[in-house]
């Protein structure tokens, strides 16, 4: 399980990344000068000069990509917190808008719901980027990866090839979400890592062994 946990911490995928004007956008990693951008829980690519909506890519320093969005230059570095305000995500059919999960064993917060109408256990890994899946989950849940973005992922036995693929739908409780982004892994992982593509839609509070995601 830790070492699960740190496949999704560690993640820089080394691929490239677009924005947008407004919506959520978070600097997932670098690929030669091109970067891997997640647009409101969707992994986005684009290179040095390119733009997508009102963000446009204008270079890098190092492993930092300078942006400009809104007519001003600024930069992201990849793992930070989320720039702009996230997406809505949609109610589910039960009408619920808050997603309460107790602590389980080790203190990591667990639970089931479902990917695509498929059951799943989930963990949620404030340090993941992306939803992480392994590629026999995806498989099990019918993810279409013919489309898949390919990336790379630095773990801690050395990089491994992984596919970026959009989730239609992600379901916890009464509450489901549109449109996740995520990265499929070649190994088998005991859970499927709820990372911020997932949890940046959520006012996030813990309330001693209980944690509550509240949509925005």
């Amino acid at each position: 399980m830790r070492r699960s946990r740190r496949w999704a911490a560690t993640l820089s995928l080394l691929c490239a990344g677009a924005a947008t004007a407004q919506p959520q956008v978070v600097l997932a990693g670098r690929m030669g000068q091109k970067a891997l951008f997640v647009i409101d829980g969707q992994p986005r690519t684009v290179g040095v000069g390119e733009a997508v909506g009102g963000l446009r890519l204008l270079g890098w320093d190092g492993e930092v990509a300078r942006i400009e969005s809104g007519g001003r230059t600024r930069t992201l570095a990849p793992g930070t917190a989320p720039v702009q305000v996230a997406a809505q995500p949609r109610q589910g059919a039960g009408g619920g808008r808050e997603i309460v999960i107790p602590a389980g064993q080790g203190g990591h917060f667990t639970t089931a719901g479902s990917i695509g109408g498929h059951r799943v256990e989930f963990m949620v890994d404030t340090g993941a980027t992306l939803v992480s899946l392994g590629r026999n989950d995806a498989q099990r849940l019918g993810v279409d990866l013919r489309d898949a973005t390919p990336g790379t992922m630095q773990t801690a036995n050395g990089q491994v090839l992984v596919q970026l693929v959009t989730l239609p739908q992600l379901r916890v409780g009464d509450v489901e979400v549109s449109n996740v982004g995520a990265v499929v892994l070649p190994m088998p992982m005991p859970f499927v890592l709820l990372g911020n593509s997932f949890l940046g839609r959520f006012q996030m509070r813990r309330d001693n062994d209980v944690m509550r995601l509240e949509a925005r």
